[in-house]
């Protein structure tokens, strides 16, 4: 019943997309793997069907950029891979001059507006942090626009794999569903293995480990930024790797290897603060290169690490460039804060024993005036004004010692 409602509610989408009277459609998607497999489906299946695209790889669609997009009148527009906590706001930039798709599975807020259809499976019950990527939410919806866009399979594979989204180690629920039709496809292998399974894919576009694939897309969406990596990353998932996307790939990892092992020094040194239940650190303009995605990688990359308390969640804080690739200048006056947990940390999240993220960075986020769209309750982002970074933290003390003391 639940995946009946959900796909009525795509249909729906479909029949109103298939009246809206512009042939033009503006894709706008996350820039990790999740992101880039959503923004490539997308482009196939509305290419077949006879649409004009017109693409844009965000970090976050920030209030600045939003401002930007909503310029337009009559346009189809559609938001992959993030927005489902902003459909409210959406609709007040909007005003019902645009046709308006979110397909995202992050927490999500409802919103009442002829003129936006909200595609996200946390509002139809699904669990958007294991059961459906927002790759899978966009290839579901593209195999109801047509049936042949089936060959895209792989690539909702990848954007679940790319993500961690494993129960026992396996893909399950929707993401199940598209894994094994690409498997009666002849695209994927599943291969069992201790803890779980390994995904395969078998060609002809990609081929080899779908985590292999799912990490050359977190670098080139991620690091590459701003270095025309998102447009690399969307080639990579429709026809494969060539000779400037490997290229591309090898000097990323190399300037994330070494700006990584800098800062590690750094914060091994002594220079990871402590305040209450956070560990926190800000790159200042030492990372600048790098899209701000990888302050959040970074934070996943050294939670093993020997100088990391597991006890304590992780933060860092990274400049947001005034730059949007594809939207040119933007100003932005903001911080980017990224959050992660240790392994320990994480077990007790997962038992109830301890708040989420999502319980509480989004909250702590709005009292200090930022803005907050996707998170979930292992790894979280938003963005705050300059200089609110130790009020922040201090929020997010205040909402644990709150948490606890209801949940005693």
């Amino acid at each position: 019943m639940v995946r009946q409602e959900f796909d009525q509610a795509m249909d729906r989408a479909i029949q109103a997309l298939a009246k809206w009277p512009s042939r033009t459609a503006r894709v706008f998607h996350h820039n990790d793997a999740d992101g880039l497999s959503s923004g490539a489906i997308l482009t196939r299946a509305l290419t077949r069907a006879g649409y004009r695209i017109d693409r844009c790889c965000l970090e976050k669609p920030y209030p600045p950029v939003l401002t930007k997009i909503f310029h337009s009148r009559g346009a189809i527009l559609f938001f992959a891979d993030f927005a489902g906590r902003i459909a409210p706001l959406l609709s007040r930039y909007n005003r019902g001059r645009n046709l308006i798709l979110i397909l995202d599975h992050h927490p999500a807020q409802a919103v009442r507006d002829d003129t936006i259809h909200h595609l996200n499976p946390e509002l139809f019950g699904f669990r958007g942090d294991r059961d459906v990527a927002a790759a899978t939410t966009c290839y579901r919806f593209a195999r109801r626009c047509d049936p042949a866009n089936r060959d895209l399979a792989y690539l909702a594979v990848t954007g679940a794999v790319g993500d961690g989204f494993y129960s026992d180690g396996r893909l399950v629920s929707l993401n199940r569903m598209a894994a094994e039709e690409a498997v009666a496809q002849g695209q994927l292998d599943i291969q069992a293995r201790d803890g779980g399974e390994r995904y395969h894919l078998r060609g002809p576009v990609c081929s080899g480990r779908v985590e292999k694939l799912a990490a050359d897309l977190d670098i080139l969406g991620g690091a590459g930024f701003f270095q025309d990596g998102p447009e690399a990353g969307l080639r990579v998932c429709l026809q494969g790797h060539d000779d400037h996307t490997r290229q591309l790939h090898q000097k990323l990892t190399r300037q994330k290897k070494t700006l990584y092992g800098n800062e590690i020094d750094r914060l091994g040194s002594g220079k990871l603060q402590t305040t209450g239940p956070v560990q926190w650190f800000h790159v200042a303009e030492r990372f600048n290169g790098l899209g701000v995605k990888m302050i959040g990688d970074f934070c996943r990359f050294i939670r093993t690490k020997d100088f990391v308390d597991q006890e304590k969640y992780i933060a860092g804080f990274q400049p947001v460039p005034d730059l949007v690739p594809g939207l040119g200048k933007i100003t932005f006056n903001a911080v980017k804060v990224s959050m992660r947990v240790p392994v320990a940390l994480e077990t007790q999240i997962i038992k109830g024993q301890m708040p989420g993220l999502n319980q509480l960075l989004p909250d702590a986020t709005q009292m200090v005036g930022g803005f907050s769209d996707a998170c979930h309750g292992l790894a979280a982002a938003t963005t705050i004004p300059p200089g609110k970074e130790r009020e922040l933290i201090e929020r997010i003390d205040a909402l644990v010692d709150d948490w606890k003391t209801h949940h005693r």
